[in-house]
């Protein structure tokens, strides 16, 4: 293990899944690793649709820039919940990034789950009907008439939060990484690790665990490391 920040080695993070460590590994098959559960990309110790964003991530950032994603597998061990809010929060996160920077064709359905994520607050929270965030103004505001179209479009509709954890959030999800990655900005990779960064750091927060990354130790990733070249 190298000094803070740097590291000797790195795990082998790897697209899609593998039938064991020595076949390479993806970011949630390492949490499984390290958490003691059979090995899979659909642990148990964590939340299923912050797994799903670690898993989306994790294909869709580049080779060279992968490696950097494993600093934050131990973080994500234990963070788990059944409030409807956990996913409402995490679909919500991921619409108001990629929302400003995806191309057009995805940008009416993430201003839609933007709208439609911020309704699910007002009925889980007690809030008044149309209350916005201001990181969603902010989001909206990047796309004007898209906005404003999303915004007519979701008038007049009801989703019941059950439905929306169900159905519409891991959608939402799925579609904002996919924008990220489509991107035409030269940060694609820093704007997925950020997103998954800054996802992790809120769902600690919900459950009330330090912000901060676990440590890493040199003898857990034995079987699923390479000299570091990043």
């Amino acid at each position: 293990m190298g000094t803070a920040g740097t590291f000797d080695a790195l795990p082998m993070l790897g697209r899609g899944k593998h039938r064991n460590p020595k076949k390479g590994a993806c970011f949630m098959e390492l949490a499984s690793f390290l958490a003691g559960e059979r090995w899979s990309d659909h642990p148990q110790c964590t939340h299923p649709l912050l797994a799903m964003l670690a898993r989306a991530v994790n294909d869709l950032t580049s080779d060279a820039a992968r490696p950097r994603l494993s600093t934050m597998i131990p973080s994500v061990i234990g963070l788990t919940s059944d409030d409807p809010r956990w996913d409402v929060h995490i679909a919500l996160r991921a619409a108001r990034a990629a929302l400003p920077v995806s191309p057009a064709d995805r940008q009416q359905t993430l201003a839609v789950a933007v709208f439609g994520a911020e309704r699910m607050l007002d009925v889980l929270d007690g809030r008044p009907d149309g209350t916005l965030g201001p990181e969603s103004e902010a989001a909206l505001a990047a796309t004007p008439q898209t906005a404003e179209w999303a915004r007519r479009f979701c008038a007049g509709t009801h989703v019941k939060p059950k439905r929306f954890v169900r159905d519409a959030a891991p959608s939402v999800v799925s579609t904002a990484v996919q924008g990220i990655s489509e991107a035409y900005v030269p940060d694609r990779d820093a704007r997925l690790r950020e997103l998954l960064e800054a996802t992790i750091h809120d769902a600690r927060s919900w459950a009330g665990l330090e912000a901060r990354a676990g440590e890493l130790r040199a003898e857990q990733w034995a079987e699923v490391v390479r000299p570091a070249t990043v």
